[in-house]
């Protein structure tokens, strides 16, 4: 597909302004529209629906139209050679109905319901897969932007450090290896920057995927309820080949703040916790009261036990009514017939092992359920676990943070009267831009946790898509 068709594509699809301030549910909404998995799901629901309506055409009559000419000629081997021609016009309808099959055709319509309705889980199933994709895209987003504040405040103490220690050195205070570091940790900082903001990119990029958008705009993305850091400074994926030259060392920079962006816009107390409703045994409850597949399961159970049935009752004759007018146009000959029938073929042996291959499939069936409930648990039991851990580290991660900065703060300012040395201010400096970060992912780890036990627990969204929407 040419790059000009791909972009005609996006433009059908998507529904993203330049600039637009998009929310989560704005995503998942863009996602289920656009999703092929989805759209697949919805056809093959409409598929097996029509199957059904086929199954059903079995109770309705079978109207039959033939005509056709019919031209002989007869000749007689004697000593006169007599010779007869007889040439005639035909037309003849039928209608035959089926009047009873002793419940086989019952049997092969119940057999497609239940078809049909797990086909209608599957496609629930396949909406709350495509759902958690964007989540766990929309997170890593998130924490990416959050990243690209931590690494931006990171570049301007490095820089604030390297204006200081330049200034020291000139008047003697300070050494030439204190100013080399000093230089060194800029450059590793503005490294760490350039890092940060391509794994922005490559985050924005999934989600974009998971969207089934390309070419998208450039847009920005709101907080969560669970992930609800303050706002982000954004970073344009529309500018990903500009050329920005870094390696020069900074101006003097007056204005230069001590602490990082995302402490000072108080990230870690503007974070808000909010606890996960359930206990472990509803939310296994939950699990096997919501799961689509779980039904599924319950339905194609049925379906084969339906299939069982109709096999059996093949062993049974179907009872047939059948009405026909034909004409003749040789004297104008019309006739009108009516008769009853009853029709049956068998392979006996052949189908004994049909019967025995349609009970192991019910015993399949059967094993499948109690397979998905079990594995259905663990899932749950493990998504849960994850999830209450990570509860317990995000407060724990803060504390961390708030340590370090304090740590920071103290070496920063025995290092500024002489006191202490490049090497300890380094060293904290570090400590707490690595607790910046693992707060992040921290929070990052606890909403893909809580969103994947969502997932399992196949809970209600506050966006979805049903097998009406289609447009």
């Amino acid at each position: 597909m040419s790059v000009t068709m791909l972009q005609a594509n996006a433009v059908e699809n998507a529904t993203i302004e330049k600039n637009a301030i998009l929310s989560i549910n704005d995503c998942i909404r863009m996602a289920l529209d656009n999703s092929p998995a989805v759209k697949k799901a919805r056809y093959n629901y409409g598929v097996s629906k029509n199957q059904t309506s086929i199954a059903k055409s079995d109770y309705f009559p079978t109207i039959g139209v033939g005509t056709g000419y019919y031209a002989t000629e007869n000749a007689t081997s004697n000593s006169l050679m007599r010779q007869g021609r007889n040439n005639y016009y035909s037309a003849e309808a039928s209608l035959t109905q089926l009047i009873w099959d002793f419940g086989k055709t019952n049997a092969n319509i119940r057999m497609n319901k239940f078809n049909t309705i797990a086909a209608v889980y599957t496609f629930d199933d396949t909406v709350l897969d495509t759902i958690f994709s964007v989540k766990t895209n929309y997170y890593g987003v998130l924490a990416a932007k959050a990243s690209v504040d931590i690494n931006k405040a990171n570049v301007q103490i490095n820089e604030r450090n390297y204006q200081r220690t330049k200034a020291y050195f000139e008047e003697g205070i300070k050494s030439k290896i204190d100013l080399v570091n000093a230089e060194v940790n800029l450059s590793d900082a503005k490294v760490s920057l350039v890092n940060a903001v391509q794994e922005y990119q490559n985050a924005l990029v999934q989600l974009n995927n998971s969207m089934y958008i390309a070419f998208a705009p450039e847009y920005e993305i709101t907080s969560t309820e669970t992930f609800n850091f303050s706002e982000n400074t954004p970073v344009s994926l529309e500018k990903i080949d500009e050329n920005v030259d870094i390696s020069q060392p900074p101006p003097d920079v007056s204005d230069a703040f001590l602490t990082s962006k995302v402490e000072k816009i108080d990230i870690i107390d503007s974070y808000k916790f909010v606890p996960f409703p359930y206990t472990f045994e509803e939310s296994v409850e939950l699990a096997y009261k919501n799961r689509p597949d779980l039904k599924a399961f319950d339905a194609t159970l049925e379906a084969m036990k339906q299939s069982l049935l109709y096999i059996k009752r093949e062993y049974y004759p179907s009872i047939q009514g059948r009405a026909g007018y034909g004409y003749r146009d040789t004297n104008n000959t019309q006739s009108f017939n009516v008769s009853l029938s009853f029709n049956t073929s068998l392979n006996i042996v052949g189908k004994k092992f049909e019967i025995d291959n349609g009970k192991l499939q019910v015993k399949l069936a059967e094993n499948e359920i109690e397979n998905n409930k079990q594995n259905i648990y663990f899932e749950v039991q493990k998504a849960y676990v994850d999830m209450i851990q990570l509860e317990k580290k995000i407060p724990l991660a803060a504390v961390k943070v708030k340590q370090t900065l304090e740590n920071f703060e103290l070496a920063d300012g025995r290092y500024g009267v002489g006191l202490g040395d490049y090497i300890e201010l380094q060293d904290a400096k570090v400590n707490y831009n690595n607790a910046q970060h693992e707060y992040v992912q921290a929070v990052y780890n606890y909403n893909v946790a809580r969103a994947n036990l969502e997932l399992a627990m196949a809970l209600p969204q506050a966006v979805t898509a049903t097998l009406e929407d289609e447009k």
